[in-house]
């Protein structure tokens, strides 16, 4: 799309999405800008500035996401905001594409490789640091994400999409809607859509490969591209793609000095307040190992085999953490490593002169990796005759003492580490046509993502209790159970625990095994539209639209450590719990799979009411209805109503109001029990035990209802000036929480209803909830899925354009704000939870702050010479929003970074090319700290820092982009 708007926007990067700041607004504040010559470069240099006074050209029209009847952005009554490519990567060279398009205020919330990556349960979606998009941060499964205005499928279990699907070499533009629309798309478009429109008539030959480094010599990142675009007869045409990148991720976390192991201790009451702190340590719990009973407690194995006095640090509110001292600490990876391959192919046939066929596919093939959990021995029994022991510690313990406890963080065991591979395709074919006036058009879309994750380096429970035991017989050192059981478990390796790096490669490899969970999602979509003008008004042509769709899911899955599989403590007698589960890690599955279908027609009509007369240069409505059919959830109606006025040549408003819906995905109502071992504290004892936490699918659930206004006003005062502002409300009814018992305000709250509350369902402990003994401490914890929750926002977008000369060369500016100072999240029983301006959530929810700002200047100081700059800035946040929590300081500083990006083109001929040196966060900005409440005893696994806020540091990228 070559507008007039096209030297504003390219290298400007990604200026046009304004949270809400619609399409319009963009192209309006454009179209007054001097038209670029005929042979205007590409991306990285601009045309050289033609006269101030040089008129615009009209602007071309396009089919608008959001709508299927309103075909020109500057009259659509939804926000849109439509996005070159070209743009995004001027700001983010290297970058994936979601990426880029993350750095613009509107989102918020977004996972990817950055985002604290996680290894487990139903926030992960079986890879952590899959890149899934946030509109809002009222989360990934609410953001509807289209290509060519196609569903695209999930990819990860819980229902969210991983867009490094989405083939980027190919992608012309990316269309942005804040703002409901499923009576026009479907389930899922409760805050938005994001939809990759692919460039399906590229001709000739183009290349991209860049280089990227931190300022400290790690995160290294490898891309190349290569794309193809041929009309191969007069009636075909087609397109071919590979992308190639590898990112080597950043190991561990302390190899940044500002990240060192900031957690939360204390309660959250007044007589102890909630408090950030940092050099955390797990007290009970040294890497050498810890004698926690017996006449030698509080002795510590500091060397291998070397016992000492245990050093212990300062106090914190939180009984089981230190600052400092000689207790272990977590240090998983900061950001996840990856290595994809992307695939794009595309064939366009001219049937007929009315009629084309298409036929396409796109593939991802990745794998993300990281380390997380170190593996723990948390007060296991150890006998005083154990054949590691020294003599000389055993002498020191009375002869009628046979065991004694012990507790140690197994720094000697590798951390679990978590590699995900996924292989993700979707294949498209159709027919599009126009006949009578209709345009037309039938599509079948068939997805098929395969997820393949591995946790290595996992504890087999009841091999380690085996290897525990260890003995000396006929002068070797030997497990127990082979000697009083021969036959039970002959390859059983004795472990070594006294000491820091004590247990050797064979016994390490014995007790640990990789659990593995594959999962494969399947969704086939066949859908029919026609749109057309069957009569006009006086005002104009009444555009109408009518489309019919069928859907169907399906999952399945399959895990190598499932609920069922128990220790089995046959010839063990020490640290055996019949029953229990044998690995640290538990995945349920689903072999025969779980299926929905859905049925669903759409009618659409815009109509011209007012035209040429005082203070309507223009007026149309638009009413949009659907009616959805779940075989699992019910029927659902969904509406949306807008109002475009364009008053005066310059003054333009909008306003819609939606009802919207998200239906249940298959994982949140058929997800099979899994669990993972976690440390959170229990606020009713003060302990922090290592028990399961339980994650539950829930049958029952019921669609969410979303209702939504969006209200704006476009202004340009001046050719080359304009605003855009774009209030919003959004309120979703029943919507799907995730609850889980380890959240401090449902434990509160069970405690404060002595058992009586909803709440205590979500937790076991063996003597009810008024006893506050260690002996009472909870056994296990459960997350589920329910409709019991209200979520409400409300704010407002803001854009701001001008474009001039400097020095006689051509100048833009651009200021993008998103002000969205409250999310409240409503439970019952429970005080209100407002995640505006809030850092930390339950279950993984992102950072919200109140004030998102990104600002871009754009200057060419020479011909050849292109210099962008780019900053961002995030307001200051709370640590929590729950207003019943007390802290010591309950902030998180603000948060700004820099970057400068510097193009060149070169003279190779014919060939358009450019090389480009970018630097991100151009003077190595630290993080301000901060973690979530429940994350105390995790210090150095999870938090630390701001999900948004980059961790990296200084950034270089280095790259040439070729067109042939």
């Amino acid at each position: 799309m070559r507008t007039a708007n096209e030297f504003l926007i390219v290298g400007s990067a990604m200026l046009t999405i304004a949270a809400s700041a619609a399409s319009a607004a963009a192209q309006e504040a454009a179209v007054a800008m001097p038209a670029p010559p005929d042979n205007a470069a590409t991306q990285g240099e601009q045309p050289p500035p033609a006269a101030p006074e040089a008129p615009a050209p009209a602007m071309q029209s396009i089919v608008v996401t959001g709508s299927r009847v309103v075909r020109n952005g500057d009259s659509s009554p939804s926000p849109v905001t439509v996005i070159r490519t070209d743009d995004l990567f001027t700001a983010k060279p290297g970058a994936t594409l979601a990426e880029a398009l993350n750095i613009m205020p509107v989102f918020a919330g977004s996972r990817g490789s950055t985002s604290n990556p996680t290894t487990t349960g139903n926030q992960a979606g079986g890879n952590g640091a899959a890149n899934t998009l946030n509109l809002r941060n009222i989360g990934s499964t609410r953001t509807l994400v289209l290509m060519d205005g196609k569903r695209v499928p999930p990819t990860l279990y819980n229902g969210a999409v991983d867009v490094d699907l989405i083939p980027q070499m190919f992608v012309e533009r990316v269309d942005v809607v804040t703002g409901g629309v499923s009576a026009v798309y479907g389930s899922d478009a409760m805050t938005g859509v994001v939809n990759y429109v692919m460039d399906r008539k590229f001709n000739g030959v183009k290349l991209d490969a860049s280089y990227g480094v931190s300022g400290q010599g790690d995160a290294g990142r490898y891309n190349g591209g290569i794309g193809w675009g041929a009309n191969v007869t007069p009636k075909l045409h087609l397109e071919a793609g590979f992308e190639y990148r590898k990112e080597e991720g950043i190991d561990p976390r302390s190899s940044r000095d500002w990240l060192n192991q900031w957690g939360v201790t204390g309660a959250g009451t007044a007589s102890n307040p909630y408090a950030l702190q940092s050099n955390l340590r797990q007290k009970d719990y040294p890497f050498g190992g810890l004698i926690t009973r017996g006449a030698l407690a509080g002795q510590v194995f500091k060397n291998n085999g070397v016992l000492g006095p245990f050093v212990p640090g300062s106090a914190t509110g939180t009984s089981a953490i230190q600052v400092g001292g000689d207790g272990g600490y977590w240090d998983a990876s900061l950001i996840s490593r990856l290595k994809a391959n992307q695939f794009f192919g595309r064939a366009d046939y001219q049937l007929s002169g009315d009629v084309r066929a298409y036929a396409q596919v796109s593939g991802n093939v990745k794998t993300n990796s990281s380390y997380a959990e170190t593996a723990q021995l948390s007060n296991v029994s150890l006998r005083r005759s154990n054949a590691f022991l020294p003599a000389s510690v055993q002498a020191l313990m009375p002869a009628n003492e046979t065991t004694f406890g012990f507790s140690k963080f197994m720094s000697d065991v590798p951390r679990a580490n978590a590699v995900a591979d996924t292989s993700q395709w979707v294949y498209l074919a159709g027919l599009e046509g126009k006949s009578g006036g209709v345009n037309w058009g039938i599509d079948y879309v068939h997805g098929r993502s395969k997820l393949d994750t591995a946790l290595n380096n996992a504890v087999d429970r009841q091999k380690l209790s085996a290897a525990l035991d260890a003995v000396n017989s006929n002068g070797r050192i030997v497990c127990n159970i082979t000697v009083t059981n021969p036959g039970l478990a002959d390859d059983c390796v004795p472990i070594d625990v006294f000491g820091p790096n004590a247990a050797s490669a064979e016994a390490i490899d014995y007790i640990t095994d990789p659990v593995r969970f594959k999962a494969v999602t399947i969704m086939d979509d066949v859908s029919a539209q026609a749109s057309g003008s069957p009569f006009s008004t006086w005002a104009g042509a009444v555009n109408t639209a009518v489309s019919g769709e069928w859907r169907k899911m399906s999952f399945k899955s399959s895990s190598s450590a499932r609920p069922s599989d128990l220790v089995d403590c046959t010839g063990l007698t020490l640290n055996c719990s019949a029953g229990s589960a044998r690995m640290d890690y538990v995945f349920g599955e689903l072999p025969d799979g779980v299926s929905q279908s859905v049925w669903e027609v759409a009618g659409e009509v815009d109509v011209p009411v007012l035209k040429d007369v005082a203070l309507a240069k223009r007026l149309n409505l638009n009413f949009a209805y659907r009616d959805t059919h779940y075989d699992t959830s019910g029927e659902y109606r969904t509406w949306k109503a807008g109002v475009d006025w364009h008053m005066l040549d310059s003054l333009r408003l909008r306003l819609t109001r939606s009802r919207d819906i998200r239906a249940p995905t298959l994982y949140d109502l058929y997800a099979p029990s899994a669990f993972v071992q976690i440390r959170p504290t229990d606020l009713l004892t003060g302990q922090s035990p290592t028990v399961p936490q339980y994650d539950q699918g829930n049958p029952d659930l019921k669609a969410e209802i979303g209702n939504t206004i969006t209200a704006g006003l476009v202004w340009q005062p001046a050719p080359k000036l304009s605003f855009a502002v774009d209030a919003y409300k959004i309120r979703i009814n029943d919507a799907i929480t995730s609850v889980a018992g380890t959240t401090s305000a449902f434990q509160t709250a069970c405690y404060a209803s002595n058992g009586s509350s909803p709440y205590c369902a979500l937790q076991a402990r063996p003597n009810g909830y008024s006893d506050t003994s260690a002996a009472n401490a909870v056994t296990a914890w459960y997350t589920q899925n329910v409709n019991i929750s209200q979520v409400e926002t409300f704010g407002m977008d803001l854009e701001a354009n001008y474009s001039s000369t400097l020095f006689g060369r051509r100048m833009a500016m651009r200021l993008l704000t998103a002000w969205q100072p409250h999310v409240y999240y409503e439970q019952p029983g429970l005080a209100r939870i407002d995640q505006g301006g809030v850092a930390f959530g339950q279950l993984g929810l992102g950072s919200t702050p109140a004030v998102r700002v990104t600002g871009f200047f754009r200057f060419q100081p020479m011909e050849k010479l292109t210099v962008d700059f780019i900053q961002r800035w995030r307001s200051a946040m709370k640590l929590s929003g729950d207003a019943s929590q007390v802290w010591v300081n309950n902030h998180m500083a603000s948060f700004a970074t820099t970057g400068v990006n510097l193009s060149y083109s070169l003279d190779i001929g014919s060939i358009d090319s450019q090389i480009y040196f970018n630097v991100d966060n151009l003077f190595d900005k630290n993080p301000p700290p901060g973690a979530f409440t429940s994350n105390g005893t995790r210090a150095g696994l999870r938090d630390g820092f701001a999900q948004g806020d980059d961790p990296r540091g200084r950034y270089f990228t280095f790259g040439l982009r070729m067109n042939l």
